[in-house]
């Protein structure tokens, strides 16, 4: 009772609540800290968040007996003739609630808590996964969805894509017209590509294109009618000029991606060398893309 008191300045007057925030602070610090930590490193793992969320339910289940077991001589206390309570309240201390209202209450806050802290963390790999200023999947969500793909769906063509001179954009027209600039070409690309492609922003203003169960002609024949439609109805010009884009193409047949991915973008810089505003394929994909 005596720390009861003392502590009334750092806690709610009311015991109940200050029990709830003291277990839910102390029981809940593991869980915070690794959501914290999936936050900066975009590495949360459903199942370790699973388990420790029921390691934080189990100790915040041992939490409330104990805090029971403690409680119970205080509440034989209360049940004491009134007259053994008047110098307490006189003194103005609060009345002590029923044991069984404040578990009742701590478990219903512990399970809303799992609820929210849930919901964070869909939320945190969603963020992880997305870019930001353009809506679409980033490198990370991209790989992770060919990843998601079952077998008989991992063929394809892999497209690697980079906005020609675009750092005359940004060095023109400012960064907020480049924002925009890339965020009008993520549009353009997902308007004219099918729903079963998967379109992400690559890095910078480069983007990918995963065309899935599409030949090599089919690909390419995609990535030209974009490009004629820069031409004509361009996102954005410099100098007068229509942005136009450089694109890599590769095929895909189920083996390691990277290899597919690197042979697409081998043929970007081939299409960059070039002179730009062109598609090439890849010359001769690896054994292991076609496996």
């Amino acid at each position: 009772m005596q720390f009861y008191l003392a502590t009334s300045f750092l806690f709610p007057r009311s015991l109940r609540f200050r029990l709830i925030a003291l277990c839910f602070a102390t029981t809940h610090l593991p869980l915070l800290a690794y959501i914290g930590w999936g936050a900066a490193t975009g590495r949360i793992a459903s199942a370790e968040f699973i388990i420790l969320s029921l390691a934080t339910m189990a100790g915040a289940a041992g939490a409330l007996l104990g805090i029971g077991a403690l409680l119970d001589p205080i509440h034989d206390r209360t049940a004491t003739p009134r007259m053994a309570e008047e110098p307490e309240r006189k003194r103005g201390a609060p009345a002590l609630p029923e044991i069984s209202d404040i578990i009742s209450r701590l478990f219903s806050g512990v399970r809303r808590a799992a609820a929210m802290t849930q919901e964070q963390v869909d939320e945190l790999n969603i963020a992880a996964h997305e870019d930001a200023l353009t809506g679409i999947a980033n490198r990370r969500g991209f790989l992770a969805q060919l990843d998601a793909l079952p077998l008989a769906r991992r063929r394809g063509c892999i497209a690697i894509i980079d906005l020609d001179h675009f750092e005359q954009v940004n060095g023109q027209l400012g960064h907020d017209a480049g924002d925009r600039l890339l965020a009008d070409f993520a549009t353009r690309l997902s308007s004219q590509t099918r729903r079963i492609d998967i379109v992400a922003r690559w890095g910078g203003e480069e983007f990918a294109i995963f065309y899935q169960d599409a030949i090599e002609d089919e690909a390419s024949w995609s990535l030209a009618r974009i490009a004629e439609r820069m031409r004509q109805e361009p996102v954005g010009a410099v100098d007068g000029q229509p942005i136009t884009f450089s694109a890599g193409l590769c095929a895909w047949r189920g083996g390691p991606v990277t290899a597919a991915i690197d042979q697409a973008d081998e043929a970007l810089h081939r299409a960059k060398r070039s002179g730009r505003d062109q598609i090439r394929r890849a010359e001769r994909p690896s054994a292991s893309a076609y496996s």
